[in-house]
């Protein structure tokens, strides 16, 4: 088997590592930030994205790490329960927990992190340091997130835009609010549309939660961490009194704040010898909650037609025909969801879950 270079040592690098460790292929991870920068908030990931993890992570370990919410309530935003909708086997955990996780059955000496790659302009399908010396590697497996930087260097005319809506994201640690409320996924919506508070529970003491802003309307990023407490709690001063009590008693030191971009057009996941996986192939906008699904999924499919085919191309070809359609029924489903934040919730559809399904 060819030896293989890693590029980005997030979800989808790192679930990518553990199938290369399973079938016992040489790689190496480059990851251009610090292994301490990598923690993040957290994330929602459905059944489907659970039995690819169950294969690369013992669920025993997996489980004890996150909690499985029940249901899924939708509120006003004066916390009148607007919906409800049972869920099967959607699992909310924290993005430091799933690094760790993964992380775990690599060893150390196969990342090297504070290293940046970049593309050759001179050797099709090469990568090389930041000091110009060439990385030895048959295929490059990259997956540096939305904004890719080799991606936009190998297709020079993609065109990215803003999505209409901006996103802060943010952990708590508080017992007594954890305590008050159940295992649920609960999601407060303003009644004119375009800003809503979502809260996760990810164990006892620990809640994710998450505020989506139409950026027409409210302009959050203009706003540093230092007045963003500040103004969130000017915005949402009439609110259920939980979703007042977590932003006055959350911490903004490592709080999140989403500008969200999506491709016009997906571009070819390959080119060369260069293959694209997660958010470098195919960002999604997070209205879909598939983020960590879709590159749990690319990473266990690509692996096994690295595995099968002779040729590189043929992999490479395989991997794309299979996933290419259900990443844009998910982009689509996306849109849909955005407009549907958009509109006052009388206006919505009776299809509340903000989950995209295939």
């Amino acid at each position: 088997m060819n030896k293989i270079v890693v590029v980005g040592a997030g979800i989808s690098g790192l679930s990518m590592a553990n199938h290369l460790e399973k079938h016992k292929i040489d790689y190496h991870i480059y990851e251009r930030r610090k292994k301490e920068d990598l923690a993040g908030h957290g994330f929602l990931i459905p059944q489907e994205g659970i039995e690819y993890l169950n294969q690369i992570i013992d669920p025993a370990v997996l489980f004890e790490h996150g909690s499985f919410l029940k249901k899924y309530v939708q509120y006003s935003h004066n916390g009148k329960k607007l919906a409800e909708k049972e869920l099967k086997n959607v699992f909310a955990i924290s993005r430091q927990s799933l690094i760790h996780l993964l992380s775990g059955n690599i060893s150390p000496e196969k990342i090297t992190y504070n290293a940046t790659v970049i593309p050759s302009d001179t050797e099709k399908g090469k990568l090389k340091h930041s000091d110009g010396s060439y990385i030895d590697a048959d295929i490059a497996i990259v997956s540096d997130g939305s904004k890719s930087r080799i991606r936009r260097c190998l297709f020079k005319d993609e065109k990215m835009r803003q999505v209409r809506e901006n996103e802060v994201v943010n952990i708590i640690q508080d017992e007594e609010i954890a305590a008050s409320i159940e295992n649920d996924f609960m999601k407060f919506h303003h009644d004119q549309g375009g800003l809503t508070f979502g809260i996760l529970k990810l164990s006892h003491d620990t809640i994710l939660w998450y505020s989506q802003f139409d950026n027409e309307k409210y302009k959050i990023n203009e706003f540093c961490p230092d007045n963003l407490k500040k103004y969130m709690l000017e915005v949402f001063a009439d609110w259920d009194p939980l979703v007042s009590s977590i932003i006055q008693k959350s911490s903004y030191k490592n709080v999140h704040l989403w500008c969200v971009y999506e491709l016009v057009e997906l571009n070819s996941f390959y080119k060369d010898n260069i293959v694209f996986i997660g958010d470098a192939a195919h960002p999604l906008i997070p209205f879909t909650s598939q983020g960590v699904t879709s590159a749990l999924k690319d990473s266990h499919i690509l692996t096994k037609y690295l595995v099968e085919e002779r040729s590189i191309t043929e992999a490479f070809r395989k991997y794309e025909a299979e996933r290419k359609p259900e990443i844009e029924t998910h982009i689509n489903n996306g849109r849909i969801l955005l407009n549907q934040f958009l509109l006052p919730t009388d206006q919505q559809t009776d299809n509340i879950l903000p989950i995209s399904y295939k």
